[in-house]
C-alpha cells in the first residue's frame, strides 16, 4: 500500500478531482487548504530573512490518496497532468510506503 500527497495550486483542484473520480479503483482521496513556501536550489546560499518567509507563503492544496501499489504510477500521471500549468511553483508529489492501515470501526488489517 502507499500514499500519494501532492501539493497543488488551488485553482487546479476541480480538474485534478474530476480526472481522479474517473478511475474506478480510487477509493477516496482527503483534501486541505495549505499554505507554504519553497526556494529553487540556486536560491539556497542566497540570504533569505525569515520575515520575508512569512509573508511569502503561497496557498496550495494538499490532496492525500491511499492506494495499492499497482495504482501509483496512474494517479501520479493523471495528478502531474491535470496539475501542470508550467510555471514556477506548481507543486509537488510525494509517494511513500504504508506498512499499515486499520478501520477504526471493525479493526480490519489492510
Amino acid at each position: 500500500m502507499k500514499e500519494i500527497k501532492a501539493y497543488i495550486k488551488p485553482h487546479k483542484l476541480s480538474e485534478v478531482t474530476m480526472a481522479l473520480q474517473k478511475i474506478k479503483r480510487l477509493r477516496g482521496m482527503s483534501v486541505t487548504g495549505i499554505k507554504g513556501f519553497g526556494r529553487r536550489d540556486e536560491e539556497e546560499d542566497s540570504v533569505h530573512p525569515v520575515v520575508d518567509d512569512l509573508m511569502d507563503f503561497a496557498p496550495y492544496v494538499k490532496i492525500e490518496i491511499f492506494c495499492h501499489d499497482d495504482l501509483v504510477d496512474l494517479l501520479v500521471s493523471v495528478i502531474e497532468e491535470k496539475a501542470y500549468t508550467g510555471l514556477r511553483g506548481d507543486g509537488k508529489i510525494y509517494v511513500s510506503s504504508v506498512d499499515k492501515a486499520f478501520k477504526i470501526g471493525s479493526g480490519e488489517i489492510r
